[in-house]
């Protein structure tokens, strides 16, 4: 129940619907058990052979008289009585007739409006749960996307979410509306007959308790369900964001089967939920006609053999009633089975809403606002479990120089750009930006400080306009123009189809790897931030477009200060200082010329030409 209630704090505020439902339920409640209540009435006036001079007047309705106030069906009894004895049979049939019009028009009113109360505070409560959910997504460290599946958090975020709110709801819905809807139809049948009432609350719990066994189960296959769910989407989401190697490598039958084989899994599991699922309603059903045959014949025998005080019409309405009773009950047992699934996907949503970042300000973090003179690294290791990937890592990025990373793959070169704008945090050492720990500075502002553009061009499915003006939302179109032109991408966005409205579809398929890499360049343009990393920003770029844009970047680089991460000789000839990472550590560094005349490493990758990340 502790995972319950946390969900249902997402419906806050509650009373805000809780108020209206309550009301319209209650009333529509109260109307519909009048609509059966009044079945009794009509059958007296269409059967019932007496005239208005047979019916006494003692027996007529007064205002003070010694009726009961609980003997509902007294009172309703005494309305055809009336009218038949003051204005005869016909016009007491239209007025019960007008009553149960309005009666049932009543209901309906209010049946509609405590629906529409619920629906309101189910796309609440999905709107709050679902963006809880996500913002804390948004907030997590990037080390926490590295060790999840993507699919899993798509489907937390989305159909877990679709579940969890369903399951708060309906549960509300079914506490409050269900109970009091079999308190009031089983008030009506303790003043109809308590010898009949207490006979058939005998029967009840065997019902209920025949359902629980049933759904005993639910729980751990729902769990089951969602986690497999969530691979399968995993699996889809990975084959269509690779198709072209799919494809490439005629691995089109695997990933076929891969797909299927969790498909079928997931098949059998939903199919075993819902058979027992399925199971429970048909049971109930019939063991409510058991219940209201038992009802029909021991009754029934009391009416026939004279040992019962109620009329036919009387023992009908009864027998109306109760068969209403198993609605409620079934609804009541249905939940159960709901609430068994919405819970295991509740558990799985509250499991991400609590996972923490891992990097967080400070209270009272520092926000930068300039950068004056230098960042340093000072003894910083850093490493993946217990796989070392920076060792005592010592580095001055001075403001307005250009420092090129190289070395083999996994050196490192990566993991040390990261550490700057604190995607990643070290296990050791110290990072500071003009002699202020980064720890110590409000992430936002230190993030503000940096551009960036990574070797694997990263675009929404947006316009180029609004991938372009990411980072500066309030951007004019001057603006983005003037960057785009550093970035040479003005003249293929104009000849675009709608030029800079045009959408570059899912990931910018729509465009080439040169384009979209030039669209990345000028959104790190537009920010102007005066630390610019790049993870070889010109790498997708073909030679006549890498010479342009690489003079572009030259000139965006002047009196600035830029970390690249380099793969070719003219990305990093120019550097002012060339810093050569091997399995973390840095084993050389100086202006090209220098480390050439050394005979190290650098040398021997300048000779090979095996820039490579």
């Amino acid at each position: 129940m502790k995972d319950y209630f946390r969900l249902l704090s997402y419906a806050r505020p509650i009373e805000k619907f809780a108020i209206p439902y309550v009301i319209t339920t209650l009333l529509y409640i109260l109307f519909n058990t009048l609509n059966l209540a009044l079945l009794a009435p009509l059958l007296d006036t269409l059967f019932n052979s007496r005239t208005a001079e047979a019916i006494a007047p003692d027996s007529l309705p007064t205002i003070e008289g010694d009726q009961k106030w609980w003997d509902v069906m007294g009172m309703i009894k005494q309305i055809p009585d009336y009218y038949i004895h003051n204005y005869g049979p016909q016009e007491a049939l239209k007025f019960v007739c007008i009553v149960i019009v309005v009666s049932v028009f009543l209901s309906n009113i209010f049946k509609y409006l405590s629906n529409r109360t619920m629906e309101d505070l189910r796309i609440h409560t999905l709107l709050s749960l679902r963006r809880s959910v996500f913002n804390n997504v948004m907030n997590l460290h990037l080390g926490y996307f590295n060790s999840q599946r993507k699919g899993d958090i798509i489907a937390k975020v989305s159909s877990d979410v679709q579940v969890v709110q369903f399951t708060v709801t309906n549960t509300l819905q079914v506490v409050f509306k269900e109970p009091l809807t079999l308190i009031v139809y089983v008030a009506l049948l303790f003043a109809i007959s308590v010898k009949l009432t207490l006979f058939s609350l005998l029967v009840i719990p065997i019902s209920g308790f025949i359902i629980a066994k049933i759904v005993k189960r639910l729980r751990q296959q729902a769990t089951k369900a969602h986690e497999t769910f969530a691979t399968m989407l995993g699996y889809l989401d990975e084959s269509l964001a690779g198709i072209k190697i799919v494809k490439a490598f005629n691995a089109t039958e695997y990933v076929k089967d891969r797909f299927h084989q969790e498909n079928v899994t997931y098949s059998n599991i939903t199919r075993k939920m819902a058979r027992r699922q399925q199971l429970a309603s048909p049971v109930s059903e019939f063991l409510g006609v058991i219940m209201v045959a038992g009802i029909v014949y021991f009754g029934g025998s009391m009416v026939l053999t004279g040992q019962s005080t109620l009329s036919s019409a009387e023992f009908i309405t009864y027998i109306a009633i109760f068969s209403q009773v198993t609605r409620p009950a079934k609804a009541l047992s249905d939940a159960f089975t709901g609430i068994h699934t919405g819970l295991a996907a509740g558990k799985r949503v509250l499991d991400l809403i609590d996972v923490k970042p891992e990097l967080i300000d400070k209270p009272n973090a520092v926000i930068v606002k300039s950068f004056d003179n230098s960042i340093k690294l000072d003894d910083v290791c850093f490493s993946y479990g217990e796989r070392e990937i920076l060792s005592h890592v010592n580095l001055e990025i001075p403001k307005g120089k250009t420092i090129a990373l190289v070395g083999p793959s996994g050196g490192g070169k990566s993991t040390l750009m990261d550490l700057l704008p604190r995607f990643v945090e070290p296990q050791s050492g110290n990072i500071y930006i003009d002699n202020l720990n980064i720890r110590d500075v409000n992430i936002q502002s230190l993030r503000s400080m940096m551009g960036f553009v990574n070797q694997e061009s990263i675009l929404f499915n947006d316009t180029i306009f609004n991938n372009i003006a990411f980072a500066k939302p309030n951007a004019t179109m001057d603006e983005v123009i003037a960057a785009a032109r550093i970035a040479n991408a003005h003249d293929f966005i104009e000849e675009s189809e709608h030029g800079y409205e045009t959408f570059v579809g899912d990931r910018g398929v729509r465009l080439s790897g040169g384009q979209k890499q030039r669209l990345c360049i000028a959104r790190a343009v537009l920010g102007n931030p005066p630390l610019m990393l790049l993870d070889e920003a010109t790498s997708a770029l073909d030679t006549e477009s890498e010479k342009l844009v690489q003079d572009a970047l030259y000139k965006l680089m002047k009196n600035r200060t830029s970390l690249i991460i380099a793969h070719r000789l003219s990305t990093i000839q120019n550097a002012d200082t060339i810093v050569v990472l091997e399995k973390g550590k840095i084993i050389e560094q100086g202006s090209h010329n220098e480390l050439m005349l050394n005979d190290g490493l650098y040398r021997r990758l300048i000779d090979m030409q095996t820039f490579e990340d």
